[in-house]
C-alpha cells in the first residue's frame, strides 16, 4: 500500500475514533461479551477456528520467545482465538484483549484488525499509529482472511514490542492467512466433493439389492451397504475378496456371461452365517479403452433378513499379536476387566496400540452391539470441546443446528467412549468430565435438562497423570476417578520377542494391501530390528515394514548399532539411501582429499538438511541440533546458496530488504 494513502487511513481512522467518543486514555473495549454470547460466536466461526488454530500456531513458533502473540477476530472484530508468549500475552489479558472482546474502531479505537476490517486491506500500526496510548508500546501486524466467495470473515494479527518487529512480520501474516484461504477453499471444495459422493453413496447403499462387482477374473472391486449386511462377517467387513468364495456356481456364470449380456437366474450363495438362495442378475459392463470387462451383481435374498443397525470398531483381542508374557498377562487383564463398569485408564508411550487395546474391550464386552466412540482430546480447540462432548440444544446459539446438535457422550449411550489424550483436555473441562463419571448425567450447553446416559469410559494418555497433577495441570479427584482399573501397555522395546511375530504379521498384511511380495530378511537383519530402541513403538515397526515392502530393500543405517536413537533427519537419509558421506558403506581410500575435511562433510550435511526442510531455519536448526544464529553463521560460513523456493523466508527477505537499503 502507498505510504501516503496509508497514512491517510490512519488519520481518516482516528478523526472518526474521535466522533465515536474514543478517549486516548481509554484502556479497555468498550464491548464485552458474556459467556453465552461467545459460544454464539465460537459456534458461527467454528470452520474458522478449526482452520486458523494450526496457522497460529505455526505462526507463534516461528516468533516464540521473542514476546509476540497472536490474535484472531470475526469479521466483526470480535476475539475468536489468542495465544502467544506468557509475558506479553498476560499484558493483553489486563487490557482484558480476551476471547469475547471487540477490537473494532468503534470500541476501541485505531489499530490494526480495525483497519483491516475497515479497508479489507492488510496493514502495520507502530506506536502512536495506534488511537488508545495502552498500544504505543506495541506494533500490530493484520491481514484479512476472506471465504472462499471473497467474502471478509475475520482478521489475525500478530503483536509485539516496537522494538522487536521486522519489516517482514507483516509478510508472514499475510502468508499465514493466505494459507488459512487457501484451506478454506480446500475444506469447501472437499466438502462439495463429499456430499456428491455422500449423494451417490446413501443412493448406492439404500437400495435394497445386494450390488456388487468384479473383473471376468471374479476380483471384487466396490460392494454396497446391503452386500455387507448379507455376506460380511461379524465385523461388518465384507471379508471375500472374490466372488467365487460367495457365489457356488461363479464358474458357470462367467461362461454365460460370455454368451449372453445378462445372466438372471436363482443361484446358492455361500455366506459366513449360512447357505441361502438368491435372485441374481449379472450384466458386463464393456471398457473401450482397454478392452476389459467389469460385472455387476445384483441379488435379492428370497428372505428378509436383519440389518444391522451400527458400525462396529475393527480390533478385537484375536488380532492383537504378541508372545512376550508380560503382554499376554496384559492381554487377559484387559479381557478380565472389559465387561466391568469402572472406568479404565490406559496408559503408555506413543504408538504402543491404547485405542487398539480400547477398541479390543468394548468388542469384548457386553457392549459390543452398542456404539464405540474415540475423541482426541488434545486435538480439539480449547473453545469448541464442550460442545463436542456434550452437544447443544437448539436456539443455543445464533445459527445452531435445528433441532440442537448431539455430543460425543449421547452418541456413546450405551456403549463405549475412549478419551484419547486425557492428559490434554482443559481444566475447566476436566470438571464438566468429573461430574458424569459421579453422576452419569450431561447436560447441552444451552440446556438446564440434565440427561442420564450409560457409557463406559476408558481413557488413555501417553502422559505421566501423577506429575501432571503434582505440576496443577490435571485434577486429583479426576485423575483417582480414571485411575479405577490402570492398563499399562509396554513399550517395544520391553517386549523384543515379540518383534519377529509383528514384523511377519505386517509383512503379510501391507504386502497383500499393496499386492507386493514379501520381503525376506535374515536373522542378522532380525537381530538389528530387535536391538533397536523403536521410539515410535509398534506404529513405527509398521512403517517400517510398509518402507521395507515399497522399496523392497533392507533400511540398514536406520538402526544403528552405535546410536541411542537416530535424529529424524539420519533416518530419513537412511530410509531413502541419501545417506551422509560419514554413514555411507564406502571405502575412504575411494574418496577425493577434500571430501575428507570435516569442514566438508558439515556443509554438505547442512545443504540436504536446508533442502530437507524447505529452507525452513527453525526446522533445520531443531534438526541439526544447534541455535537458529548458529545456522546463520554457518551458512554464511560455506557460501550456501537454495533456490528461491527453497530459501529461507528470514534470508531472501533480508536480502530484498538489504539491496533495498543500498537502492535507498
Amino acid at each position: 500500500m502507498n505510504k501516503n494513502i496509508y497514512q491517510n487511513l490512519i488519520k481518516q481512522s482516528k478523526e472518526r475514533c474521535a466522533d465515536y467518543g474514543i478517549t486516548e486514555d481509554q484502556v479497555f473495549s468498550k464491548k464485552m461479551i458474556d459467556h453465552s454470547e461467545l459460544q454464539t460466536k465460537f459456534s458461527e466461526n467454528r470452520d474458522l477456528i478449526l482452520t486458523a488454530s494450526p496457522y497460529m500456531e505455526h505462526l507463534m513458533s516461528i516468533v516464540r520467545g521473542n514476546n509476540f502473540f497472536v490474535l484472531l477476530t470475526d469479521k466483526e472484530g470480535c476475539i475468536l482465538n489468542a495465544i502467544g508468549d506468557e509475558k506479553i500475552l498476560t499484558e493483553a489479558f489486563e487490557l482484558k484483549m480476551v476471547a469475547g472482546a471487540y477490537m473494532n474502531e468503534e470500541c476501541i479505537g485505531t489499530n490494526a484488525m480495525s483497519l483491516v476490517i475497515k479497508s479489507g486491506e492488510p496493514v502495520q500500526l507502530s506506536g502512536k499509529d495506534h488511537f488508545i496510548k495502552a498500544y504505543h508500546r506495541w506494533t500490530c501486524s493484520g491481514a484479512p482472511i476472506r471465504d472462499p466467495n471473497g467474502n471478509l470473515i475475520g482478521a489475525l494479527d500478530l503483536t509485539g514490542y516496537s522494538d522487536s518487529v521486522h519489516p517482514h512480520t507483516l509478510g508472514m501474516v499475510i502468508a499465514a492467512s493466505n494459507a488459512i484461504e487457501e484451506m478454506l477453499r480446500v475444506k469447501e471444495y472437499n466438502r462439495l466433493q463429499n456430499m456428491t459422493n455422500k449423494h451417490i453413496k446413501t443412493i448406492f447403499n439404500s437400495m435394497p439389492v445386494a450390488i456388487l462387482t468384479s473383473d471376468l477374473n471374479g476380483r471384487i472391486k466396490i460392494y454396497n451397504q446391503r452386500a455387507m449386511d448379507l455376506f460380511g462377517n461379524k465385523y461388518k467387513q465384507l471379508s471375500a475378496t472374490n466372488v467365487a468364495e460367495i457365489i457356488e456356481e461363479w464358474e458357470n456364470i462367467k461362461e454365460a456371461i460370455h454368451l449372453e449380456k445378462h445372466v438372471n437366474r436363482i443361484i446358492n450363495i455361500k455366506a459366513l452365517r449360512n447357505h441361502f438362495h438368491c435372485q441374481m442378475t449379472a450384466s458386463p459392463i464393456y471398457n473401450p479403452q482397454d478392452d476389459s470387462i467389469e460385472i455387476v451383481f445384483v441379488l435379492k435374498e428370497d428372505q428378509s433378513k436383519k440389518i444391522v443397525k451400527s458400525e462396529q470398531p475393527y480390533y478385537t483381542f484375536d488380532k492383537i499379536m504378541g508372545a512376550d508374557s508380560h503382554f499376554v498377562s496384559t492381554i487377559e487383564y484387559a479381557k478380565k476387566i472389559a465387561n466391568n463398569r469402572s472406568t479404565i485408564l490406559i496408559l503408555g508411550e506413543s504408538g504402543c496400540g491404547k485405542e487398539v487395546f480400547a477398541q479390543a474391550i468394548h468388542n469384548f464386552s457386553k457392549r459390543v452391539d452398542e456404539p464405540f466412540v474415540a475423541i482426541n482430546c488434545g486435538a480439539i480447540p480449547n473453545q469448541l470441546i464442550e460442545s463436542e462432548l456434550f452437544g447443544y440444544e437448539e436456539g443455543a446459539y445464533t445459527g445452531a443446528k435445528k433441532g440442537g446438535n448431539i455430543g460425543k457422550f449421547e452418541q456413546a449411550n450405551n456403549g463405549t467412549i475412549m478419551l484419547d489424550e486425557i492428559g490434554e483436555m482443559p481444566l475447566d473441562m476436566q470438571t464438566r468430565l468429573l461430574r458424569v463419571l459421579q453422576e452419569n448425567v450431561i447436560t447441552r450447553i444451552g440446556s438446564q435438562r440434565s440427561i442420564p446416559i450409560d457409557v463406559r469410559i476408558i481413557a488413555a494418555t501417553n502422559k505421566d497423570l501423577k506429575k501432571e497433577v503434582e505440576l496443577g495441570r490435571f485434577r486429583k479427584d479426576l485423575f483417582y476417578r480414571l485411575n479405577v482399573l490402570p492398563l499399562y501397555l509396554p513399550p517395544l522395546r520391553e517386549r523384543t520377542h515379540d518383534i519377529a511375530i509383528l514384523f511377519q504379521y505386517f509383512m503379510k498384511n501391507l504386502s497383500a494391501k499393496y499386492e507386493k511380495q514379501e520381503f525376506e530378511i535374515t536373522e542378522d537383519n532380525m537381530r538389528l530390528l530387535e536391538s533397536y530402541s523403536w521410539p515410535g513403538n509398534v506404529r513405527e515397526l509398521e512403517n517400517v515394514v510398509e518402507l521395507i515392502i515399497n522399496t523392497e530393500a533392507f533400511p540398514y543405517k536406520y538402526f544403528s548399532e552405535n546410536s541411542e536413537q537416530p535424529s529424524p533427519m539420519a533416518q530419513f537419509m537412511a530410509i531413502t539411501g541419501n545417506l551422509p558421506i560419514e554413514l555411507r558403506e564406502e571405502r575412504l581410500e575411494d574418496l577425493d582429499p577434500a571430501q575428507l575435511d570435516l569442514s566438508y562433510m558439515e556443509k554438505e550435511h547442512i545443504k540436504r538438511v536446508l533442502n530437507l526442510y524447505k529452507g525452513n531455519i527453525s526446522q533445520t536448526a531443531a534438526a541439526l541440533g544447534i541455535q537458529r544464529n548458529t545456522l546463520y553463521s554457518k551458512i554464511s560460513k560455506y557460501e550456501i546458496q537454495l533456490e528461491i523456493g527453497h530459501r529461507p523466508r528470514e534470508i531472501w527477505l533480508d536480502d530484498r530488504f538489504r539491496k533495498g537499503q543500498e537502492r535507498g
